[in-house]
């Protein structure tokens, strides 16, 4: 008589921290194929955490080709596990149409289930699909509260969006001030986009007195960052020495970075100061190239 097969090794929690220890180590050292063959190893056991990580390789080809449908299928056993990250991630999936039918209704459901655990990007996306009504009717007032409760755990994305929000006087009676606090949050994180918007508001002198020296400080932290639009303020403001000594080699310099990303009024700048000789050499034809780009 044949023997039945003898049952898979059940990992011990010893094996299953040593392999997790050892995916997150691998992962961290960009060593995507051994991450991936320590997390298969504790998805197929049932580690939901494994299961979420295994999705992410998927969806991210790393260590293996790109698949969003396996990546869905990794997302969904971690998801049903209540895994929070997974379910959020599930949720971008049906929110990007990847590896399944773009499904607005299905992201927002997903979103929910992560946001109710308290995890700070599903309600961020649960606040961006209230904000463009997708799967829900538009509604800036549930924007703004799922924004808050991501915002309040320092996702710097919310706090943007809240600034946004209150410059924009949507879902909330418009209120610079609180438009700078939001913004000065994020962008002392980094957050590119809203250093340029706390720069337009000191320009501006909205919420605060106006303060071109602050302005052309916040405009070069995001045009460091590769901010288009605050590359190209900051070529102004050197071209016109507001908040800055004038200098149009910087205004040039920063014109070009600007300009290489295809914006044209910093395509039609650069025109202005070869065809005048200011920051460069005077070369009609330079300016010629540079108006004909921004024409285009």
């Amino acid at each position: 008589l044949l023997l039945a097969a003898s049952a898979a090794h059940a990992l011990s929690d010893s094996e299953k921290e040593m392999l997790m220890t050892t995916a997150k180590q691998a992962y961290a050292q960009q060593d995507y194929a051994t991450a991936l063959k320590k997390w298969q190893t504790l998805a197929e056991a049932g580690n939901a955490e494994a299961q979420s990580n295994l999705g992410i390789l998927y969806a991210n080809g790393q260590g293996v080709a790109q698949n969003y449908a396996q990546a869905r299928a990794w997302y969904e056993k971690a998801a049903a596990q209540g895994h929070a990250q997974a379910q959020n991630n599930l949720g971008a999936l049906y929110a990007e149409g990847l590896g399944v039918v773009q499904d607005y209704g299905q992201a927002r459901t997903w979103y929910e289930k992560a946001a109710a655990q308290g995890y700070a990007a599903a309600q961020f996306n649960l606040g961006v699909l209230y904000a463009e009504g997708k799967g829900v009717a538009q509604d800036y007032g549930q924007a703004r509260v799922w924004f808050e409760k991501a915002a309040a755990q320092d996702y710097a994305d919310a706090q943007f969006n809240l600034g946004v929000l209150y410059a924009e006087g949507q879902g909330v009676a418009q209120d610079y001030a609180q438009a700078r606090a939001w913004y000065e949050k994020a962008a002392v994180q980094g957050d590119a986009a809203a250093q340029y918007n706390l720069g337009l508001l000191y320009y501006n002198g909205q919420g605060m007195p106006k303060d071109i020296a602050q302005a052309a400080a916040w405009y070069e932290k995001a045009a460091a960052q590769g901010h288009t639009n605050a590359q190209y303020n900051l070529g102004v403001l050197y071209a016109n020495g507001q908040g800055v000594p004038q200098d149009y080699t910087l205004a040039r310099a920063w014109y070009e970075k600007a300009a290489a990303q295809g914006d044209a009024k910093a395509q039609f700048n650069l025109g202005i100061l070869y065809n005048a000789g200011l920051g460069v050499v005077q070369d009609y034809a330079q300016a010629r190239a540079w108006w004909e780009k921004a024409a285009a």
